[in-house]
């Protein structure tokens, strides 16, 4: 998703190239084909090669995303997730991080 986010439209061997240390280009075709099947990416035909593009924003699907991880592994609590990230994070958070988050629960606290 990442190559396509990049150039916003791919082909199969645009996302190979770009993919470091990239699986077999079938590989890459067959990851391609399961995003298009699950929603992810739109394809469409440009002579004898297809061209993949998102179906959202980068933003939205990062969102969605997340929320899937959320749900998933956290049972749905965003408090659980958030110490689970400053807990794994191998930097100490800055003051700067520090202040966003207040912001950002004082923010929620208003809601």
């Amino acid at each position: 998703m990442d190559a396509v986010f990049a150039r916003g439209e791919a082909t199969a061997a645009e996302v190979h190239a770009a993919v470091p240390d990239a699986p077999s280009y079938t590989a890459i075709r067959t990851m391609l084909r399961i995003l298009v099947d699950k929603g992810c990416l739109k394809i469409r035909q440009d002579g004898p090669r297809y061209v993949y593009s998102p179906t959202e924003r980068r933003a939205t699907a990062a969102r969605s995303e997340i929320r899937r991880l959320v749900d998933t592994f956290f049972g749905g609590s965003i408090a659980n997730a958030t110490a689970a990230f400053v807990e794994a994070s191998s930097a100490k958070l800055s003051d700067e991080e520090i202040a966003q988050l207040e912001t950002i629960i004082k923010q929620a606290r208003k809601k």
